[in-house]
């Protein structure tokens, strides 16, 4: 610290945090979309920041923990009042204990990624990433409000998503991140048409497409560690 901080990545951070920060105010009036779509820009600065550090080698531990108290707001703390704030609010107690529960399990999530950092984390992520989780609460706001409209009393399947979620968080399945690419090396021509594909139907249906992309990815972590979990069981059961 006392030769100083890298400005760049550690403002990409803080402009993140701004987001989440904003999300949430957003929540309180009553603005909900706009407050979602804050929680999801919030990831683009998300991935920026990491992204600029490693480039221009600038990576300290001050940056790591910024970054972690960044993603705590953004989309911990941001996401559950959203959610509270919009759908979880006839619940009474329940509905704010599943908010909170939501924010406990992202902060494990963040201390039990800043512990492993650099082993078990080098390559998948251990548990739902906490922005993946914030992305689905967000966009799962946007999906709604452009296919339903405004949420009218008591939803069930909304109550029960926090809780999947903080599950999800402090779980042991593999998830995997963007980190995993080497966009230096050569890739099939196919893969360049389905980003390019995946590109124009975010731009023309991004409340509905960003929605089932954030469904896949969780359930595709779903599916992947149940499908490692009884591959390792059968393992164990074939060894003498």
């Amino acid at each position: 610290m006392k030769k100083g901080i890298y400005l760049l990545p550690n403002t990409l951070t803080l402009c993140g945090m701004f987001c989440g920060f904003y999300a949430i105010l957003a929540a309180f009036k009553g603005h909900f979309v706009y407050g979602a779509w804050a929680i999801l820009i919030a990831n683009i600065f998300d991935g920026l920041d990491g992204w600029v550090a490693r480039l221009t080698n600038s990576t300290t531990k001050f940056g790591v923990e910024l970054d972690s108290l960044s993603d705590l707001v953004a989309f911990g703390v941001a996401p559950a009042v959203l959610v509270y704030s919009w759908a979880l609010q006839p619940f009474g107690r329940v509905g704010w204990g599943a908010a909170f529960l939501f924010v406990i399990c992202g902060a494990l999530r963040l201390a039990r990624y800043n512990v492993q950092m650099g082993t078990t984390e080098s390559k998948a992520f251990t548990g739902l990433p906490i922005p993946g989780a914030g992305t689905v609460v967000a966009s799962l706001v946007l999906f709604y409000s452009e296919v339903w409209g405004a949420t009218g009393g008591r939803n069930y399947i909304i109550l029960f998503l926090p809780f999947l979620l903080a599950a999800l968080m402090v779980s042991t399945l593999r998830f995997h991140g963007l980190k995993e690419i080497n966009f230096r090396e050569r890739k099939p021509f196919w893969l360049l048409v389905v980003i390019v594909t995946a590109l124009v139907l975010i731009f023309m249906y991004p409340e509905i497409v960003l929605f089932l992309f954030a469904i896949i990815y969780v359930i595709w972590g779903i599916i992947e560690g149940t499908y490692l979990f009884h591959k390792k069981r059968r393992m164990r059961e074939i060894r003498p």
